[in-house]
């Protein structure tokens, strides 16, 4: 299917690459070469305007633009339907590769819906790729049918700021989300389920449409431990990794409960240490560390799943993390791992059958992929795939910034919509400031 820029698509209901003539069904094959380079600098620095992509943590990462290829997918089927496409697209391709290393060669970008419905969901081929990862560099440039041309880096122009934000409330003010938190923790108490995660939005308008360069750079700079990302009108921040593949081993990052942090070093160490001891946010974890490892259990060969989460530190809060890892058999990509994880407690409930419909109810809002896989993956199937947290969608000047918390039973809605306050600072200082 050709699209009116002349782009290869993915057909709405056949997985299959078609040629660009139109003219019949011969598959045309995607070929690939990567070349090592110095470095080349901040990565994000690099981003053009139109339609960046992004995956970005500390100085590593990889930063692409331009689209030889794309599948959109939605519904219940939206993960096996796009990685059935992925696998067909990757093993026709052709590719020549000089740095070796997951994230060179042929890849794609995606980003999938929340729910089943609409379930919205991206797979993006991009045309030119940077990638960093330690002391090595590498430029990927991908095309259709021939070998592609090496081209040179651009220094990209300045972004320009966000002007003119304003702020207010999304599908619901704060004292309504506080009543549904209260709803919540009622059918909780009553036995209908041990945890819900509840998320609102916040509306953001500008002056002029968004040039997400400028808060994906501010994101990078002041959340270096996160993965800072951008596909196609999703950006954002994300602590949490859904799954980390790479050459026969599988890591999940689990967050789940949340302290704000104050600023005072002194004081946010004894914040960390109630952290640490509250029956609150130990259950609220162990629900998300158990469906992780029950999850990933039917793909790997060995575990390991830590007795005792760890504190991570933020900027603006503190999460209570664990991280399970895994030696996995030889048939499971990334994006199969993360659709088996999906939805987490961490962004589900417990137990899934009854939290995921309940947040449908009581939430009133499309998540869109607000808390849906975000991330990259290769030919080989290694790739990251993280938990689309800490992130916002926009289309031109209007954007919508997401927060969610996990509520159990001691859950406490002031506190839960003081926590979904914290949640949202980082896209909204991003925007602001």
């Amino acid at each position: 299917m050709r699209s009116p820029h002349g782009r290869l698509r993915c057909p709405t209901t056949l997985v299959v690459v078609t040629t660009l003539a139109s003219r019949s069904a011969e598959e045309i094959p995607l070929v690939a070469r990567t070349v090592v380079i110095d470095d080349p600098g901040p990565l994000l620095s690099l981003l053009p305007a139109a339609a960046p992509l992004a995956w970005v943590h500390r100085d590593d990462g990889l930063v692409a633009w331009g689209e030889v290829a794309r599948c959109t997918r939605s519904g219940p089927t939206r993960f096996t339907d796009a990685e059935r496409w992925w696998r067909d697209v990757a093993e026709r391709g052709f590719v020549r590769d000089e740095a070796d290393v997951p994230g060179s060669g042929l890849l794609c970008f995606g980003s999938f819906g929340y729910a089943d419905e609409p379930g919205n969901s991206v797979l993006v081929v991009p045309e030119m790729v940077v990638g960093r990862r330690g002391d090595l560099s590498w430029v990927t440039t991908i095309s259709l049918g021939s070998l592609p041309a090496t081209q040179p880096l651009v220094a990209a122009d300045e972004p320009m700021a966000p002007q003119g934000v304003a702020f207010s409330d999304g599908a619901m003010s704060g004292a309504e989300w506080e009543l549904i938190v209260a709803e919540a923790v009622r059918r909780i108490r009553g036995g209908a389920l041990e945890k819900v995660v509840l998320a609102r939005d916040l509306v953001a308008e500008l002056d002029a449409p968004l040039d997400v360069r400028a808060p994906l750079a501010r994101l990078a700079a002041r959340y270096p431990s996160c993965w800072t990302f951008h596909v196609d009108g999703l950006f954002g921040a994300t602590p949490e990794i859904y799954v980390r593949r790479e050459r026969g081993l599988v890591t999940s990052r689990v967050l789940a409960g949340t302290i704000r942090r104050t600023g005072d070093d002194a004081h946010d160490l004894a914040l960390a240490a109630t952290l640490a001891r509250s029956s609150k946010d130990l259950e609220e974890h162990e629900f998300a560390v158990r469906s992780v490892a029950d999850a990933l259990a039917p793909y790997c060969l060995s575990m390991n799943v830590p007795e005792s989460p760890f504190v991570l530190h933020l900027p603006n809060v503190m999460h209570l993390a664990t991280d399970v890892t895994g030696v996995l058999d030889a048939s499971t990509r990334s994006l199969g791992l993360t659709a088996a994880l999906h939805p987490s407690a961490a962004v589900g409930g417990t137990p899934s059958d009854v939290a995921v419909p309940m947040i449908a109810e009581l939430e009133q809002m499309d998540r869109g992929r607000y808390a849906g896989p975000v991330g990259w993956m290769d030919s080989a199937g290694d790739g990251e795939w993280g938990i689309a947290l800490r992130s916002a969608e926009y289309a031109g000047a209007r954007i919508r910034l997401f927060a969610g918390c996990g509520i159990v039973a001691d859950s406490d809605p002031a506190a839960e919509l003081a926590e979904a306050a914290a949640k949202f600072v980082p896209v909204r200082d991003a925007l602001s400031s």
